[in-house]
C-alpha cells in the first residue's frame, strides 16, 4: 500500500507541473493582448475592433480570454455573435377571385381569409422579356380600396447577354382581406404563379470600413475595379455608386485575394469568389455574401457592346462582431489572439443552450501589447525568466521521474 501510495502522489506532483507548464506555455502561444477592463459581474461582451482581424485566421480560431492568477492561467469561455440580418418567410394562404381587364390594363384579385399581414408578392411570369408597371391595392370589403404601390416597376431580360428578373412586389407590412394587382399592359400578362408572404427580418448591425484606393480600369469589353481597404477586415457588403441616370443591367462577379505571391514580375494574387449577379438600376442595395476575411478585392462587370457606367466610388462594410464572455474566477483578463496553428476552441455555453442575459456590460480594451516568445534582457531576478521557469520545470519532472524509479526498484 505505501508503494502504491508514493507511486500516485509522485504521478500527481508530475502531472500538476506537466499541466503548469501547459498553462504557462498558452499565453505566449498567441501574438497580441489586451487586458480586459472594467470586469464586474460573470457575463460581460466585447465588441470586436476591426484592428483585431487583421491578425486572425480566417476562421477566426484563434481568439481567446486568458485570465492571470496566482502565477496561474485560466481560460475563460466565450461566445462569438455575429450581428448578422435575420429573415425568415412565411407563406401566406389565399385564394384567386377574378381577373379582369379594362383600358387602364388587367386586374387580379385576391383574398386573404385569415387575418394575416404580408409585405412581400411574388410573381411568376410565362412571359420572359418585358418591362411593365403596376399598381396594388388593398380593402376590407372591395368597395373602398387603397394604394400600396403606385407604378412599381417589374422587369424581366433574356438573352444572350444577360439574365435577369425582378418580379418582387416590395411593401410596407399591410393587413387588408383583399389585394388587387393592376398589369399595365397592351397585351394580357400570362401569371403563372404568384405568392403572398411575411417578409420577417432583423436588419444587420455594420460596421463601415473606408475604401483607401480604388483604381478602375478596361480590359476588353469589361471593367475591372480593383479596390483595397489597406487591412484585413471581415467584409460582408460591398455597393458601387453609379452616376449614370439611366437603365443598365451588366453581370458583375465580386472577387477577393485568397493568396499571393511576389515574382521577380511584382505580385501575382490568386481570387477567391464571393459574388456573382446582376448590377441593375433597378436594385439599389448593393452586393451581400458571406463574410470573409479580406483586404483587397476585384469587381468585374461585363458591359458587352455598351458604354462603361462611371463609378463614383465603392461602400464596403463588415457584420459587428462580438464576444459574450463567463468569468468565474477573479483575475487578470486579456483579449489574446494572433496564433497560425490554433484549433477553434470548444465550450461547454456554446454546444448547450445556455442562456445569456441580456444587455451585456461591454468592457473596455486596453492597448494592443505584442506578447513576447522569447526571453528579454533583463537584470531582475533570473525566476522572472519564463525559460529559467521551463528549465527548472524540466529538471524537476525529470528528478522526480529518477526518484519514482528508484523507489520502485527498491521496493
Amino acid at each position: 500500500m505505501k508503494r502504491i501510495s508514493r507511486y500516485r502522489n509522485t504521478t500527481l506532483l508530475i502531472t500538476a507541473l506537466l499541466y503548469a507548464s501547459m498553462l504557462f506555455s498558452q499565453l505566449s502561444d498567441y501574438t497580441y493582448k489586451q487586458e480586459l477592463n472594467g470586469i464586474t459581474e460573470q457575463w460581460h461582451g466585447i465588441t470586436l475592433p476591426s484592428s483585431v482581424f487583421d491578425h486572425l485566421r480566417s476562421d477566426l480560431s484563434d481568439i481567446r480570454i486568458y485570465g492571470l492568477v496566482d502565477n496561474d492561467t485560466i481560460e475563460a469561455p466565450y461566445i462569438l455573435q455575429i450581428a448578422a440580418e435575420k429573415q425568415t418567410q412565411k407563406a401566406i394562404t389565399f385564394t384567386k377571385l377574378n381577373a379582369v381587364a379594362n383600358s387602364k390594363g388587367y386586374y387580379f384579385t385576391y383574398e386573404v381569409p385569415t387575418e394575416e399581414s404580408i409585405d412581400l408578392i411574388h410573381l411568376a411570369f410565362k412571359e420572359t422579356n418585358f418591362d411593365r408597371k403596376v399598381d396594388l391595392e388593398g380593402s376590407q370589403d372591395q368597395k373602398e380600396w387603397f394604394t400600396i404601390l403606385e407604378d412599381y416597376r417589374i422587369l424581366s431580360v433574356s438573352n444572350e447577354q444577360s439574365e435577369y428578373s425582378f418580379t418582387d412586389l416590395h411593401f410596407p407590412v399591410s393587413k387588408f382581406r383583399y389585394y388587387r394587382l393592376l398589369v399595365k399592359s397592351d397585351t394580357k400578362p400570362e401569371i403563372l404563379s404568384a405568392e403572398l408572404r411575411l417578409d420577417d427580418h432583423m436588419d444587420a448591425h455594420y460596421m463601415d470600413f473606408p475604401v483607401t484606393f480604388m483604381n478602375i480600369g478596361k480590359k476588353g469589353k469589361n471593367t475591372v475595379i480593383d479596390i483595397d481597404l489597406t487591412k484585413r477586415l471581415p467584409l460582408s457588403y460591398l455597393k458601387l455608386h453609379v452616376s449614370d441616370q439611366i437603365d443598365y443591367y451588366r453581370p458583375v462577379r465580386v472577387q477577393y485575394v485568397s493568396d499571393s505571391v511576389k515574382t521577380d514580375k511584382g505580385w501575382r494574387y490568386q481570387y477567391g469568389n464571393l459574388y456573382s449577379g446582376t448590377l441593375t438600376s433597378l436594385e439599389q442595395d448593393g452586393f451581400h455574401f458571406d463574410t470573409v476575411l479580406a483586404q483587397k478585392l476585384r469587381v468585374s462587370i461585363t458591359n458587352h457592346d455598351n458604354r462603361p457606367l462611371q463609378i463614383e466610388s465603392a461602400e464596403a462594410k463588415g457584420y459587428v462582431h462580438s464576444l459574450a464572455i463567463r468569468f468565474v474566477t477573479p483575475a487578470k483578463y486579456y483579449l489574446t489572439y494572433g496564433n497560425d496553428k490554433a484549433k477553434k476552441p470548444y465550450y461547454d455555453i456554446v454546444q448547450a443552450a445556455t442562456i445569456i442575459p441580456e444587455n451585456l456590460t461591454e468592457l473596455q480594451l486596453g492597448a494592443v501589447e505584442t506578447i513576447s516568445r522569447q526571453s528579454p534582457p533583463s537584470d531582475g531576478p533570473l525566476f522572472q525568466s519564463p525559460w529559467w521557469l521551463w528549465g527548472v520545470t524540466g529538471l524537476m519532472v525529470l528528478m522526480l521521474g529518477w526518484f519514482t524509479l528508484k523507489m520502485l526498484h527498491r521496493e
